[in-house]
């Protein structure tokens, strides 16, 4: 019965993009494919760092199958997709009695992963209790199911995935700085898909064989003109989106529509973004405007009152210290002798 519930943890390599996609033209990419390259023979912990959307799944999968735990699991558990109440129990699994519902002794994913990858996904959403288990884990290969007392190994390799910055977590107290060095054994760096616009063509093209045979259509063919257009867009959701946009095309059967719509976008954002530019820039000017009217009206009334500053204060209804202040920011001298007329860097 284990065995064939195992099955169903299996990848067939064949399911995956082949290398060219995945990686693309650039040179970062290449970077990481050949980083992944130096550790597939060894069962060092790996850190995939990127947003949410470029592809961090397809990467754990792509090391598991070309690893010589191939043959083995590969088991996947999305930390932010679980409540922190039963993410232990579905880690580590749980005896007959642990709490209400546990009629049976369960074996949780890691014991499903002995032998193979366990993919922990958002690993900087993990509840900090459990993340002390996790190093455990790490460290000695050794946990205990909720309810149990018995020490339980499994030989597994650990692939991690977060689309925020550990570091940063780990300085703000909310990921443990110890378990931080323990995934991050190996760490590779994503890029987004506005990195990475010259493989746009390429990943359309696998995007647009794939889902016309999930669903049955015929393949469609992009012309140039709508793929400049998708090469103008900055796809903040990175692979995903480019993946929902091809899906969308093939089942209305018109990418060139849907290629307008992304155009009237991307003139909207472009309207937007001139006009906020715009707009900072006539308030900047605006307030330049003002500094420099009450710079030269501070000026006259020093002239008038010989310099003298407290009363200048009191006749411009403002406090001493306020005054002083001004007068530094503006750069205006504040003696009479130093004088020379108002100087070029308050204009």
């Amino acid at each position: 019965m284990a065995a064939d519930f195992n099955q169903s943890f299996r990848i067939d390599p064949a399911d995956l993009p082949d290398e060219p996609v995945i990686f693309g033209s650039t040179l970062a990419m290449g970077e990481v494919r050949e980083r992944i390259r130096c550790v597939l023979s060894s069962d060092l912990p790996i850190l995939i760092q990127g947003e949410s959307g470029t592809g961090k799944e397809v990467i754990a999968r792509y090391i598991h199958t070309r690893s010589s735990r191939s043959k083995a699991p590969f088991v996947k558990l999305n930390c932010a997709a679980v409540p922190p109440s039963l993410l232990e129990s579905e880690l580590f699994g749980y005896q007959k009695g642990a709490f209400t519902g546990a009629k049976e002794d369960r074996a949780g994913l890691v014991e499903i992963a002995d032998g193979g990858t366990l993919f922990l996904d958002e690993i900087g959403e993990l509840h900090r209790d459990l993340q002390g288990k996790l190093l455990h884990l790490l460290q000695d290969g050794s946990f205990t199911r909720v309810g149990g007392d018995e020490e339980r190994r499994a030989g597994i390799r650990v692939i991690c995935a977060t689309n925020i910055d550990l570091r940063d977590a780990v300085e703000k107290g909310v990921f443990r700085e110890d378990l931080f060095y323990r995934v991050d054994g190996v760490t590779l760096n994503l890029l987004t898909l506005r990195e990475r616009k010259d493989d746009i063509p390429q990943l359309c093209d696998y995007f647009l064989h794939k889902l016309a045979r999930r669903f049955g259509r015929s393949e469609l063919r992009l012309d140039p003109s709508t793929l400049q257009v998708l090469s103008r867009w900055d796809w903040p959701g990175n692979l995903r989106e480019l993946e929902n946009w091809v899906a969308r095309a093939i089942i209305l059967g018109d990418a060139e529509a849907l290629a307008i719509e992304l155009k009237r976008r991307l003139n909207s954002a472009n309207y937007w973004s001139e006009r906020k530019a715009r707009s900072g820039t006539l308030k900047e000017t605006s307030r330049r405007a003002t500094s420099a009217a009450s710079n030269t009206l501070i000026l006259k009334v020093l002239q008038a009152n010989r310099w003298n500053r407290r009363k200048t204060a009191e006749d411009l209804n403002m406090s001493y210290r306020s005054l002083l202040y001004k007068l530094r920011e503006a750069g205006i001298p504040q003696r009479r002798r130093i004088h020379r007329g108002f100087p070029p860097s308050a204009h």
